[in-house]
């Protein structure tokens, strides 16, 4: 064990460490997952589960009023520090912290003033007596989501440092503290929205603030944010790049949050958690996997820019061996996935359909095969392909699902068939733009770009 974590160089050794103790950190955070879904199910019911996945959901599209930024951060930072300067890095952390925090201030005051109007009860499909609790539900969500933007930051500079191990373990912590909140609740209160809301949004916030100063106080002291450290031109670099990855982010926002939307819409809540239930199961398969892959972003943009391309083309085929027992896993887990519902959540009280789990795990397969050839073009920053492509999906996916519900009348599941039409680009367009950079290396194509 101790010659395995010795061999290789620098990049190879840190990501083997890093591996690790993500892999370690990962099995908590399954564990605690497993607990939290039935536990909150139970604390209120299945249809409020559904009004809480959709609202979260829609309000998740705040994160992208980063336009980029953390992302942009990612990259900038982990080429700072390929070229050792860390004066750079630090006007870039400097930089980021200091836009976002005016822009998520701004999209807070105006979110929460445009929540006092919404008509809730006719958006997402529930009784109209549930406005004003959804309303304030929806008040809360807005607040710890704009202030959980704000400081993870400092989780993207872990991940771009190669440390990713370190910021899931504060996410690890916050989904503990959210578990031990929500258990308190059982035992204590009646089921509530509200309460579940500032249950699961308050400690994990403190938690990202409380990792905030002790890391800037000790490890990254060196690169700790300054007022007087932020300039507009690394805002544009950062934006540069960042506005790329804006417009990715956007593509997968839009699949995600608009499912979850599109079901509460056309459907009932109680879909809603029937289909996030056996995502979040088949999910699982590729959290264990993005564990392992999770270094290669900042570990490839590191190699690429230090010129070690052979580097990159080894990991990408030693990452494509690994997934082959994780298909096998994951036949596994559809062949017995109505059984594990009912022991996770308990004999009828969720209701789901199998091809919304067989779809899930073509899905997630396909995801995991399609996540080696991103991250490594993400690394690199060759954004223009994927650009092009998330644009016309993104609007593609609405229209499929649109179509498929209205006009062929299919169930949840055409939702996820939609899903992975749309997701072309990472199965099949990733895999030859990489092998175009890599092996072709014919720099002006629209490959490199």
């Amino acid at each position: 064990m101790s010659k395995f974590f010795s061999k290789g160089n620098a990049r190879t050794l840190a990501a083997k460490k890093n591996v690790a103790g993500s892999f370690l950190v990962k099995v908590f955070s399954m564990a605690i997952s497993f607990i939290i879904v039935p536990l909150t199910i139970n604390y209120i019911n299945p249809t409020q589960y559904g009004i809480w996945l959709t609202l979260t959901s829609m309000v998740g599209w705040v994160s992208l009023f980063d336009v980029g930024l953390t992302q942009g951060l990612r990259n900038k930072f982990a080429e700072a520090k390929a070229k050792h300067d860390v004066n750079l890095a630090r006007i870039f952390v400097s930089t980021t912290y200091f836009y976002i925090s005016i822009l998520f201030v701004i999209v807070w005051a105006i979110l929460v003033v445009v929540n006092s109007f919404v008509d809730w009860s006719s958006i997402i499909n529930v009784p109209i007596v549930m406005d004003s609790e959804i309303r304030m539900l929806t008040s809360i969500i807005i607040t710890y989501f704009c202030l959980q933007f704000i400081f993870q930051v400092v989780k993207t500079i872990l991940i771009a440092d190669q440390k990713p191990a370190v910021a899931s373990l504060i996410d690890v912590i916050g989904q503990f503290t959210s578990l031990v909140i929500i258990w308190l609740l059982t035992l204590f209160t009646e089921g509530s929205l509200i309460l579940l809301g500032l249950g699961i949004g308050v400690l994990p916030v403190v938690v990202l603030i409380i990792a905030n100063v002790y890391l800037f106080s000790t490890s990254y002291k060196n690169v700790a944010p300054s007022i007087k450290l932020v300039h507009k031109e690394y805002r544009n670099q950062l934006m540069g790049l960042g506005l790329k990855f804006f417009v990715l982010q956007l593509a997968a926002m839009i699949q995600y949050s608009s499912s979850l939307f599109i079901i509460a819409r056309y459907f009932t809540p109680d879909d809603v958690t029937a289909y996030n239930i056996a995502f979040k199961y088949f999910l699982m398969l590729q959290g264990i996997y993005m564990i392992l892959l999770s270094p290669l972003w900042s570990s490839s943009t590191d190699a690429y820019f230090s010129g070690d391309y052979d580097w990159i083309i080894r990991a990408v085929k030693k990452y494509l061996l690994i997934l082959v027992p994780f298909v096998l896993l994951g036949l596994l887990m559809l062949l017995f996935s109505n059984q594990f519902y009912d022991l996770w959540l308990g004999k009828g009280v969720v209701e789901i359909d199998f091809r919304i789990s067989l779809l899930c795990f073509v899905f997630f397969v396909l995801g995991m095969f399609a996540s080696i050839f991103v991250n490594v073009i993400n690394g690199i920053g060759a954004l223009r392909v994927q650009f092009y492509v998330s644009v016309v999906t993104s609007v593609g996916f609405i229209a499929l699902s649109l179509v498929f519900i209205l006009v062929f009348d299919w169930g949840v599941w055409s939702i996820i068939l939609a899903s992975i039409i749309s997701n072309v680009y990472g199965y099949l367009f990733a895999p030859i733009q990489l092998y175009k950079i890599l092996v072709v290396r014919k720099t002006d194509s629209i490959w490199f770009k």
